[in-house]
């Protein structure tokens, strides 16, 4: 298995604080993502391989298993069962081995675990590991936004599985002894879920962030007033000043999408106004516009 360095993906070293490895996720995933990048054909795996980094760094327990297992990080149930059998065996025939295990003790474990002539040389049987499951799932834009529960039948299972808010399209998460059945006592496969997610016919999205255009009608432009506009979690309204431009920008904080597992954080929801001009007028409107127009 090539080794992937998550610290260097993310651009932080091993004293990385959750703080930092939140802060340097969303960095990444604003500049990588491949709606922001679409002629570079190394997008999709460059943001998979942020997500992936994300996923193990900002979980403890994860984080724990990959500084100590590295690339064997996801195995590492199996080779502390396989040592202390091997502690085991060795105090039965009196032979206690001393000082820390070598690199070697790993490739041999990895090796009698997942097909290495190194478990059949000593007269055992090879444990094979399952095989990798790989699905695709579609979701609504709006069933993103939000956490809940879907049952998924993969190989004839049913799997209930928890969807955090916030996922993103394209993303690929791993459901853990979810794959196929190991062979000889031999750990089973994985399932990988890849989301395909809809477009919303509003808000377009860009990591967190959702961006949206909204129509102002002449006269409020130039006057100032109160609209009314959408957003995720329902209506909201905004005070236009007078005089806005066509093109105006504002920013609604808060108001984006949650931010993936980051519970109480949301990304923004940026407004740009588009000024509507009147058509169909009367020949009197026509004359006020004229009349306005010299003064």
């Amino acid at each position: 298995m090539t080794f992937v360095d998550y610290y260097k993906v993310l651009g932080i070293d091993k004293t990385a604080t959750a703080k930092d490895i939140k802060a340097a996720y969303r960095k990444l995933a604003r500049k990588f993502h491949p709606d922001l990048n679409p002629n570079d054909k190394d997008a999709k795996t460059n943001f998979q391989q942020i997500n992936e980094a994300n996923e193990v760094l900002s979980d403890p327990e994860k984080r724990k298993k990959y500084d100590q297992y590295g690339s064997d990080w996801q195995h590492a149930e199996e080779f502390e069962k396989q040592q202390q059998y091997r502690e085991q065996s060795s105090n039965a025939w009196g032979q206690r081995n001393q000082g820390p295990q070598s690199e070697g003790d790993f490739s041999d474990f990895f090796e009698s675990m997942f097909g290495g002539a190194s478990g059949a040389g000593r007269g055992r049987q090879v444990k094979y590991r399952g095989e990798d499951f790989n699905a695709e799932l579609h979701l609504e834009f709006l069933d993103a936004c939000k956490t809940h529960k879907q049952t998924l039948t993969v190989n004839g299972k049913s799997i209930r599985i928890t969807i955090p808010a916030g996922i993103e399209n394209g993303q690929t998460i791993k459901i853990a002894g979810h794959g196929g059945a190991g062979i000889n006592g031999g750990p089973n496969g994985n399932l990988f879920i890849t989301f395909s997610i809809a477009n919303h016919p509003v808000f377009k999205r860009l990591g967190f962030d959702l961006y949206a255009t909204v129509g102002l009608d002449l006269f409020t432009a130039v006057l100032g007033g109160e609209i009314t506009i959408d957003t995720l979690d329902g209506k909201v309204k905004l005070k236009v000043a007078a005089e806005t431009q066509n093109g105006t920008k504002i920013k609604l904080k808060g108001k984006g999408v949650p931010v993936y597992k980051s519970e109480g954080e949301f990304g923004d929801l940026f407004i740009t106004y588009v000024i509507k001009i009147p058509t169909n007028l009367t020949p009197k409107q026509k004359e006020l516009f004229t009349e306005l127009s010299k003064s």
